[in-house]
């Protein structure tokens, strides 16, 4: 439980003593200011209370403290969960050398030492970006077990104001003012200014360079845009992609037929990639859990043989192509080709394909399990793939248009195919995971329009699945499919959705060094040159052919990105509109006290938005039906920047109107994180009740001190151990429910015999 400081009785008459008893110094009255400061702060013993408060526990809690770090799960578990990555996250990278090659020399091989700087290219930047980058880096930066932008994301808006809805409320505060500042300043105001000035001169430059990050991030609403942008940019390029991964992935693991049937056409071969890309997403609601299950011992085989068949072509062709090692080769592949080599690594950068997804999807998995079968069954299968591919181009430079198929021995043939077909279906099972998680993010966010998200697990809550997603994605992936017809088009559009998210990524990752981290400034600048510069180059490269597919994402993302600006831009001038016009407490017993008031026994919840005041339509509401219930209750939900909150610390209460005043009016605001699932509505309503019996009876023993205004904490009145009792009389009445899940609000329903008076 987190903690919070407290003056004992009688602290602050202490302080204010030993600062009326200080002698004379020959100081200036700052160096004065300083010194009664630190003498008052030594002075206070402060007492350690418990804390009554999720969010404070939440929000100071470091990135990745919860069970996803792998740190607290038992080795069972871990290694339970890194057979199902195997499944789940790698079949899109570990199928990327079924069209590297090909799409990289789209116009034949010029001299066979291009081999080398390609294989070296592929190498390094596997390295560089799949391991350096996400595996041991990105992943670190979790926002408590979840990964992608928008983990990203709502981590710095744990640590800085970077919201567009003015929803902050005091209990969502990451840093808190010290109990024993707030009490030498209650005894003497004037040190105010000196406890800046202390805050700025015991500081350490990386606390310095955080605070200045962070009052750039909360004082500037153009970066605070811009950043809110470049997260919706990158959402809408993860969900393009899901559209365009199964499409490449399926369409050239069936373009190998027609090494055994060459009458096949192209038109055949298509309709055979939709017919499959069909059955792909209609298994997707059976959930990820089975589905990884299900397919982690075919990726499995599928990295055991084409690491096997990498190995047999290196020692049958040419063991020289080890030599790409040497990173040397690379600038002398960019000399000897020019503006081609350039533009060729548009092809390169489809080698770590599926790596933002496998960011993505931390949710479904732990950071442990991720990094486990990463390293040991990834890695090197896909590594040996594409150097036994080189050794074989090396000897056979004019087999490049169909290098997989080409480099595998006959008798494997069948075999292989029938791998490499059901793995190219497993890849685009991590993108489609990846759109889920992504899509139920942003909904909780208020940045996507709401859908309906089941949770195919009961053990692993990030397993979401969104039928009407699930739908459209289906469509899509089948019309560009359809309309492309080859994997040369498709290819340049998956890699501008590949590139750009890794680019936005970087900039995200940088903003966590300097602010969450706290970083060393140089290695956060190495950090950024390096990646920033390389991903460029590989941006610059897949822009160069935008006429030739590029455009496809482009299309794809720009209504995505405009439904969810408009909704986000629609979201906070609502709120800020029902803000300005919020109804005061006096009017509201003024109202409650008309006299052709009829009052109707049980309870009453009226939902809203905002966390604050009485709504402007309820005046309205109570004018066209002159008619309310004996307790009104207010109730908004607010998604918080963490990925859960407690069930048992969910509300908070605050009483508007007394008994006394005209009747029972409270406020409540039920708190979730991004990933917590909505209760059904009967069961929320049987929860917020049921909180309600204990807030009240709490107040009356105690009083309402706790809401005065600047009371630091709130009430504890959800912390409760009693279990849940029957039936009752409650009546709900609800502007707009908070999701699907909570249609059915509108009703009477019956959770409490105990009539409230």
């Amino acid at each position: 439980m987190a903690q919070v400081q407290v003056q004992p009785a009688g602290a602050t008459s202490t302080l204010l003593e030993m600062m009326m008893m200080k002698k004379p110094q020959a100081s200036s009255c700052c160096s004065d200011d300083m010194a009664d400061l630190e003498r008052a702060l030594e002075a206070a013993a402060p007492t350690t209370v418990p804390r009554q408060d999720s969010l404070y526990r939440d929000a100071t809690r470091a990135a990745g403290g919860g069970n996803h770090d792998g740190q607290q799960d038992g080795w069972a578990r871990t290694l339970r969960l890194a057979f199902q990555c195997v499944g789940v996250l790698y079949g899109d990278i570990g199928t990327s050398p079924l069209y590297v090659y090909s799409s990289t020399f789209t116009g034949g091989i010029r001299h066979t030492d291009d081999l080398l700087g390609v294989l070296s290219l592929i190498i390094y930047s596997f390295l560089l970006f799949t391991i350096i980058k996400y595996v041991y880096i990105a992943l670190r930066a979790n926002d408590d077990g979840d990964g992608g932008t928008l983990a990203l994301y709502s981590l710095i808006s744990r640590h800085a104001k970077v919201s567009l809805v003015p929803n902050h409320q005091a209990e969502d505060e990451l840093m808190h003012i010290n109990g024993d500042d707030e009490a030498v300043l209650a005894a003497k105001p004037s040190l105010r200014g000196s406890v800046r000035r202390r805050t700025v001169q015991l500081a350490s430059p990386r606390e310095q360079r955080a605070q200045w990050v962070k009052q750039l991030l909360e004082t500037s609403k153009p970066v605070r845009i811009s950043l809110f942008l470049l997260t919706v940019l990158a959402t809408a390029m993860v969900i393009t992609d899901a559209c365009l991964t199964p499409a490449i992935s399926v369409l050239s693991a069936v373009g190998g037929l027609k090494e055994k049937a060459p009458n096949l056409t192209t038109d055949q071969i298509v309709w055979i990639t939709v017919a499959i890309l069909v059955l792909l997403f209609a298994v997707q609601r059976f959930g990820t859990d089975k589905v990884g299950y299900l397919f982690a011992p075919v990726v499995l085989l599928w990295l055991l043989l084409i690491g096997g068949v990498g190995v047999y072509n290196l020692l049958r062709h040419d063991v020289g192509v080890l030599r790409a090692f040497n990173p040397k080769y690379i600038p002398d592949y960019f000399r000897r080709n020019g503006r081609d080599g350039w533009v060729s690594l548009g092809g390169v950068l489809l080698c770590f394909t599926g790596t933002e997804a496998l960011f993505a999807d931390l949710g479904y998995f732990s950071v442990r399990s991720i990094q486990l079968s990463f390293a040991f069954g990834l890695v090197p299968a896909v590594l040996l793939a594409y150097i036994g591919q080189a050794a074989f181009l090396r000897r056979y430079p004019d087999q490049v248009a169909s290098t997989f198929y080409q480099s595998t021995p006959e008798a494997l043939f069948w075999p292989t195919f029938v791998l490499a077909l059901a793995a190219s279906v497993i890849g685009s099972q991590a993108m489609i995971s990846c759109a889920f998680a992504t899509i139920s993010h942003s909904q909780a966010l208020g940045c996507f329009p709401r859908v309906k998200v089941l949770h195919t697990s009961r053990q692993y809550q990030g397993q979401v699945y969104i039928p009407e997603v699930n739908l459209l994605l289906a469509l899509a992936a089948c019309v560009v499919t359809l309309a492309a017809k080859t994997t040369a088009v498709i290819a340049e559009a998956h890699g501008i959705c590949v590139i750009l998210v890794m680019l936005i990524t970087t900039l995200l990752l940088t903003l966590v060094m300097l602010l969450v981290w706290r970083v060393n400034a140089a290695w956060v600048a190495l950090f950024f040159a390096v990646f920033a510069a390389a991903e460029s180059a590989y941006l610059s490269s897949v822009l160069y052919r935008f006429a030739h597919g590029g455009y496809i994402p482009v299309a794809m993302s720009a209504p995505l990105v405009g439904v969810m600006v408009l909704w986000h831009y629609v979201h906070v001038r609502r709120y800020e509109y029902e803000l300005e016009r919020t109804v005061s407490h006096e009017s509201v017993r003024e109202l409650l006290a008309r006299r052709d008031l009829v009052r109707a026994p049980g309870v009453g919840l009226f939902y809203t938005e905002l966390v604050q005041g009485i709504p402007p339509v309820f005046p309205h509401l109570v004018e066209k039906i002159p008619s309310v219930h004996a307790v009104l209750l207010f109730v908004s939900v607010k998604h918080l920047p963490v990925p859960h909150v407690d069930a048992a610390e969910r509300f908070l209460f605050r009483q508007v109107v007394a008994a006394g005043d005209g009747g029972r009016v409270f406020r409540c605001v039920a708190r979730y994180g991004y990933r917590d699932p909505l209760e059904e509505a009967r069961d929320f309503a049987g929860s917020l009740v049921e909180r309600l019996q204990y807030y009240v009876r709490d107040v009356n023993l105690y009083g309402v001190e706790h809401q005065q205004a600047g009371a630091r904490v709130s009430y504890p009145s959800s912390r409760c151990d009693s279990k849940r009792s029957g039936g009752g009389n409650m009546s709900m009445m609800m502007m707009r429910p908070p999701s699907r899940s909570c249609r059915g609000w509108g009703a009477s329903t019956s959770r409490r015999r105990r009539r409230w008076r």
